[in-house]
């Protein structure tokens, strides 16, 4: 995800000295091991390398040059440092932020191969100057990044504005319309004795021995709103009560996302990101309750000794996702509690510089949920003048992982192979002891503002309704006003005086009236024909006006 690249501040802080002794030779030698074991898994396989669980690489090819690059399902871009033999400058320039700096210069093309395929006048950013990097990025054995998210959050296409450039795996689907335009990612974990030697990455095609992959059930990506779709991810709902607790029991959440149905909760899959985050409550439940936990305010973190195994469980389309232990709790931060002694950082953290403004996700799991699933994303018609057949893009999850290989895997890592997990030291507090962790300023102000732009179509909704009735208030009191003024003026016309001071027409003759009794006319009764009387003619301004003052 764009603005928070694989390794969270947190990570960058505590890992530097420990990441810049890694050498780049290190790296080569994984990715060769890599590339002789996804030859052998699957034909066209990309190797995936590890970085102490704190990073995957793949290698690309960009105008002849092989480059390490980050694999980020949460952004869309390609950028890459040093220099591109043959490479076109297009003569626009961009900047990404990330968490380890701006990604920024000027937008070139070249030949790109990638997983086997070959396009030409690939677009990416070239960055010539990484001293805003607060790491060294090439000793710990990368130079670029590729993003494998959807291509409406590729910030380069919509600086050329036009399909030249569009993010990598739009172009490799966009030019092979007979393949299948899907994705698929297998994370190992280091230091777990039970786990591959190296990761997969496959387009178009699946492992062979993960083929049932194929049978999991289709998770349908969520849409953003149209307005703000270059936010859009690879985000799917959970299942009802969809996260089990360290005691087997549901977490229960609410939702941020307006949208989201009751007691599910919006996930975004993010290879890029090194620690899930998750909602503070679900982080509290998940570690709150272990003897010795602390909530580090410095770094924003839960710290629990790191003999604690927690289990942790996720459903998704009715299938239970298991989290291995070594996952849920990570030693490579070589961090100390308030005494001092060496503890483990909990990996699902309150999601803090994450947190969605718009409401458009609960969760962020990345590289410590991922590496116990074999994920395929199936861009459907997130593509551009894609077939009508290819469908609503979506996410298949196989898990990978074995509960009880998995805590035998933890006994020998963490306990030297004695098995002490049930010891009284290691059981969960009660619940009404559980520990909160303090919710910051800052963190409270977002949550306000999410509250009130999440919900934004319905403001707007609402306010053109309050609009519409008020003009239609006044439109009905003015017209109430004017037929009101309208009667009281048709209300004040009157017949002229016919008596002896009223004046008559030339020629008109006088007629008087008498009351008539009994049906007789009376004696005295003098009755002369009017001649040349014209009612119309006489009146007639009298009406005109009045019409002419409605």
């Amino acid at each position: 995800m764009r603005s928070h690249l694989s390794v969270l501040s947190l990570l960058l802080s505590l890992l530097a000295a420990h990441v810049r002794a890694l050498t780049f030779n290190v790296n080569v030698r994984q990715r060769a091991a890599a590339v002789l074991a996804a030859r052998a898994n699957g034909q066209n396989a990309v190797p995936v390398a590890n970085t102490h669980n704190s990073e995957y690489i793949a290698n690309i090819t960009l105008g002849g040059r092989q480059i390490p690059v980050l694999l980020d399902t949460g952004s869309s871009d390609l950028w890459v440092t040093g220099s591109v033999p043959n490479a076109k400058d297009v003569g626009k320039s961009v900047s990404l932020s990330y968490a380890v700096g701006k990604a920024a210069g000027d937008v070139y093309t070249a030949t790109l191969e990638f997983a086997n395929y070959t396009v030409q006048d690939q677009a990416f950013l070239l960055v010539q100057d990484t001293s805003s990097f607060s790491v060294d990025i090439k000793s710990q054995g990368y130079e670029g990044l590729i993003g494998l998210g959807p291509n409406t959050g590729s910030v380069i296409r919509d600086k050329l504005d036009s399909a030249s450039g569009d993010s990598v795996l739009d172009r490799i689907f966009s030019q092979n319309t007979t393949s299948s335009n899907f994705l698929t990612i297998l994370l190992n974990r280091e230091g777990d004795p039970s786990s591959a030697s190296t990761g997969q990455l496959t387009v178009s095609e699946v492992l062979p021995q993960y083929s049932n992959i194929t049978s999991m059930p289709k998770l349908p990506v969520t849409k953003v709103h149209k307005l703000t779709d270059e936010d859009q991810h690879w985000q799917v709902l959970t299942d009802v009560n969809g996260v089990l607790g360290p005691d087997g029991q549901p977490i229960q959440v609410d939702s941020i996302v307006p949208s989201a149905p009751d007691g599910q909760l919006v996930v975004v899959f993010d290879s890029g990101f090194t620690l899930p985050q998750v909602p503070r409550a679900m982080a509290d439940a998940i570690y709150g309750r272990v003897q010795g936990a602390e909530y580090n305010t410095a770094s924003e973190v839960w710290t629990i000794p790191c003999d604690q195994l927690i289990p942790l469980t996720f459903k998704f389309g009715g299938v239970e996702y298991p989290i291995h232990p070594l996952d849920v709790s990570s030693s490579d931060f070589n961090m100390v509690n308030s005494l001092g002694n060496p503890v483990c950082v909990g990996t699902f953290q309150p999601i803090t510089s994450a947190f969605s403004l718009l409401g458009e996700y609960d969760i962020i799991l990345g590289m410590a949920f991922l590496r116990n699933t074999y994920t395929l994303l199936d861009y459907g018609n997130f593509m551009e003048n894609t077939a009508s057949d290819r469908g609503d893009p979506y996410v298949q999850l196989l898990p990978v992982t074995d509960v009880n290989q998995a805590h035998k895997d933890f006994v020998q890592v963490r306990l030297n192979g004695v098995d002490t997990t049930g010891d009284s030291s290691h059981a969960l507090l009660p619940a009404d002891q559980m520990q909160h962790s303090p919710i910051s300023e800052a963190e409270k102000k977002k949550a306000y503002e999410e509250m009130i732009l999440s919900r934004w179509p319905y403001i707007f909704v609402g306010c053109l309704l309050f609009v519409l009735l008020v003009a239609g208030l006044i439109t009905w009191r003015c017209c109430v006003r004017r037929r009101k003024k309208r009667e009281a003026k048709m209300a004040n016309v009157r017949l002229p005086d016919t008596g002896s001071n009223a004046p008559r027409s030339p020629g008109a003759q006088a007629i008087s009236f008498s009351r008539l009794e009994d049906g007789a006319l009376p004696d005295n009764m003098e009755m002369r024909e009017s001649k040349g009387y014209d009612y119309r003619s006489d009146y007639r301004p009298s009406f005109a006006s009045s019409r002419t003052r409605v």
